[in-house]
């Protein structure tokens, strides 16, 4: 293998990715727009929900009782009179959430009975539905601490005090769960999609067999191939770690030399999709067809937006192939959590053991292909 060789590759290959107009939109656009969606738009923190009331008791307690929501930045209030006209607001669209008083709400909760309260939901999104369950739920119980609160002060009992502390994203912020993760997304984006376009580029416009009749050995065309793409991704984890700490405010907790070693181990298996889907592709359009393909599963699959724990026991052990699974966990390890390698480290050697088979598989397979 001489690097003389690997070197000029490199280099052809970086004048190409430059010239070609539609590569430089591929590479540049998609940390833009992604950091914008996930940064902005993607955001589990519902607020301002619309709201309804209907309060047929009309008393201080369900007063104190709609205070909650009125002053909560999670709801707008609005009064209706009458339960057929708070139900209708809620089939028209016009609310997510209906609350429905009681006429005999007071009488019950003064007589240490369960004061009867209906909340109706629209739950067409049930994502949706069930954050804002987890809000009525938080007022209720606040509404519930508050009263008993009262009734054990007036016997001068003693209670116990429910406090609780949220670790490494202390409000529970979606940005900063989601906005690290982008770092893994484009670091895949770079490996799968580009570098498995640049070698059907090749065979599609013939200078694949151009390459093949130099001295130019398979492995050194490989690397010459594949270097470039994984500098790219190392330019985009740089780029976005940079704008995640500077413009939307997210600490770096851990030791970045541990996240940039987390790249390097996640680029192997990476890496060798990209070749794999070069070798059963023909041309770039039949690439990105089967990059996209694998692309969103692999998401899908990596917990990055669905929790891997409420997945199926054997969609559970899947996710176990998929090295995005493990890269996400040293992403969110290091940059909220601190995690330092002791805590890391299987999942630096999961993704080892994937590139190790990837990545052989997949340079066997080419080496085929061009023999």
């Amino acid at each position: 293998m001489r690097w003389y060789r690997i070197k000029q590759i490199i280099l052809k290959e970086f004048i190409q990715l430059f010239r070609d107009k539609r590569i430089r939109i591929i590479l540049f656009m998609p940390p833009i727009i992604q950091l914008i969606a996930y940064g902005y738009a993607a955001n589990f923190d519902i607020k301002h929900v619309r709201t309804v009331i209907y309060d047929a008791n009309v008393s201080q307690d369900s007063h104190q009782f709609i205070d909650l929501f009125a002053h909560s930045r999670y709801f707008e209030v609005s009064f209706v009179q009458g339960k057929k006209a708070l139900t209708s607001t809620i089939t028209k669209g016009r609310a997510t959430l209906g609350i429905y008083i009681h006429p005999r709400f007071a009488y019950y909760l003064r007589k240490g009975h369960g004061a009867p309260v209906e909340f109706i939901l629209d739950g067409t999104d049930s994502n949706a539905a069930l954050v804002v369950v987890r809000y009525v739920t938080s007022i209720i119980n606040q509404f519930n601490q508050d009263h008993l609160k009262k009734r054990l002060a007036s016997l001068k009992l003693q209670w116990v005090e429910l406090r609780t502390r949220n670790w490494f994203n202390k409000n529970l912020v979606s940005r900063h769960s989601f906005v690290p993760c982008i770092i893994a997304i484009l670091a895949m984006h770079a490996a799968v999609f580009l570098t498995s376009i640049a070698l059907a580029r090749e065979k599609e416009t013939g200078t694949m067999e151009q390459l093949l009749v130099t001295p130019i050995r398979p492995v050194e065309l490989i690397l010459g191939k594949i270097i470039p793409y994984a500098c790219i991704a190392l330019f985009d984890v740089i780029l976005i770690t940079l704008i995640s700490i500077s413009w939307f405010k997210i600490a770096l907790k851990g030791n970045p030399f541990l996240l940039l070693s987390g790249l390097f181990c996640f680029l192997l298996p990476a890496l060798g999709v990209g070749i794999f889907i070069s070798t059963v592709s023909r041309t770039q359009q039949q690439t990105m067809m089967a990059a996209s393909f694998y692309f969103m599963p692999a998401i899908l699959l990596s917990g990055f937006i669905f929790p891997i724990e409420n997945m199926p026991k054997v969609v559970q052990y899947l996710t176990y192939l998929n090295p995005l699974r493990y890269f996400l966990i040293i992403v969110r390890g290091v940059f909220l959590q601190g995690a330092d390698f002791n805590t890391l480290y299987p999942q630096y050697f999961g993704l080892i053991i994937l590139g190790i088979f990837t990545l052989g598989l997949s340079v066997i397979k080419f080496k085929k292909r061009l023999d």
